[in-house]
């Protein structure tokens, strides 16, 4: 085999590896390798202005330094019993970290009612409600948040996904440790689009289910004519339920999704070892995927787990967001496809398709069963 051909090989044995190592990481909670998503609402005018913020319920209470029974809490109802327990100390640890300025002076938070416990995906995420009292007069707000730093060793790259109404001024930011405050009125648009086309591509490379359904697809397709078919063909299914996911417009719960995003990785990896293009498989290729690529886009909206009906003001958001997974998934197509290529050009061509299939095959049946929810 040519040293090109060796080199093609390799590339494609490092991802595939990659997905192996992430069935072996420990689980979030007990890892330095975990990393979430903190989702805050921040609505008013004037001087009251009032931030709900959702947040994964153990790093939570990990992060306030509270004991092992607190942040191992399952179940709902212990999980609210922990977080009036430890009431000031979590309310200490997130009024410290996320913060609202009015007129560059810093607004007073107050805790309206108790936490209450939400699921956003298999996580439980504490939802807290802050009322901040800000000064009087006419004035710009700042909104802050250094929620998980990478300094609390367990936790590292976290994102704050901001959506704000206040004094009439609508939008979205992800802030982040290298840029923790946005400054209404003065975040535009073209920052905005920067910032959610980013977090689209992040997700679509780290998210390995994603990666491996594209790798599964091209190792099925053996003509440039039918790489693109089947990439659009999936870029449109999830860019449709992605968008009505998005906005409120369809629903479906994570434990649904999840373990059908797994099952699809299967079916079309499976489908590309017994399959031609030219047989019946090979004329179900495309309704099978535009099917899953549906199903595939449900999981993207997940990743921003907004659901708000009629939020057309994220509509900028999301288009940015989406364009970040497609413009990363042309990328990857434009690696590996031309690596799979130079592989089918050799003699071995039959067992290497096997060799990628198969850890994709067991790997995807893994997260399948991982990701039905047992009842504890």
């Amino acid at each position: 085999m040519s040293r090109r051909r060796w080199l093609s090989a390799a590339v494609l044995a490092v991802i595939l590896c990659g997905a192996l190592a992430d069935l072996v990481r420990p689980a979030p909670a007990q890892a330095h390798e975990a990393t979430t998503k903190a989702h805050v609402e921040v609505s008013g005018a004037g001087a009251n202005v009032r931030a709900v913020l959702d947040l994964e319920y153990d790093l939570l209470m990990k992060s306030a330094w509270l004991y092992a029974e607190a942040y191992e809490a399952k179940g709902r109802a212990e999980q609210l019993r922990q977080l009036k327990t430890n009431r000031d100390a979590v309310i200490r640890y997130v009024t410290d970290r996320f913060q609202v300025a009015y007129k560059d002076k810093p607004c007073t938070p107050t805790m309206a009612g108790d936490a209450d416990v939400r699921p956003r995906g298999k996580a439980a995420f504490a939802v807290l409600t802050l009322d901040y009292a800000c000064g009087a007069g006419e004035g710009a707000y700042a909104i802050s948040s250094a929620l998980f730093p990478d300094s609390e060793t367990f936790v590292h790259s976290t994102e704050t996904l901001l959506r704000y109404r206040l004094d009439g001024e609508n939008g979205s930011a992800v802030l982040v440790a290298q840029s923790p405050t946005v400054r209404v009125g003065e975040h535009s648009a073209t920052n905005q689009i920067g910032e959610f086309f980013l977090l689209g591509a992040e997700h679509l490379l780290f998210g390995l289910d994603h990666v491996l359904f594209l790798l599964a697809l091209l190792i099925g397709a053996r003509r440039l004519r039918d790489v693109v078919l089947t990439a659009s063909a999936f870029t449109v299914a999830h860019s449709i339920t992605f968008l009505l996911a998005a906005m409120g417009i369809v629903a479906v719960p994570g434990e649904i999704v999840e373990p059908i995003i797994a099952g699809s990785i299967v079916v079309v990896a499976v489908a590309g070892l017994l399959g031609r293009e030219e047989d019946r498989l090979g004329r179900l290729r495309l309704p099978i995927v535009f099917a899953f690529g549906l199903v595939h886009g449900l999981g993207f909206a997940g990743a921003l787990d907004i659901d708000e009906s009629g939020s057309w003001e994220l509509l900028l958001s999301l288009l940015s967001f989406n364009v970040g997974i497609e413009v990363t998934q042309l990328v990857l197509i434009a690696v590996l496809f031309p690596l799979l290529t130079l592989l089918r050009r050799t003699s071995a061509a039959r067992w290497a398709v096997l060799a990628l299939s198969v850890p994709i095959v067991a790997v995807s049946v893994y997260w399948f069963f991982e990701r039905i929810p047992l009842p504890l």
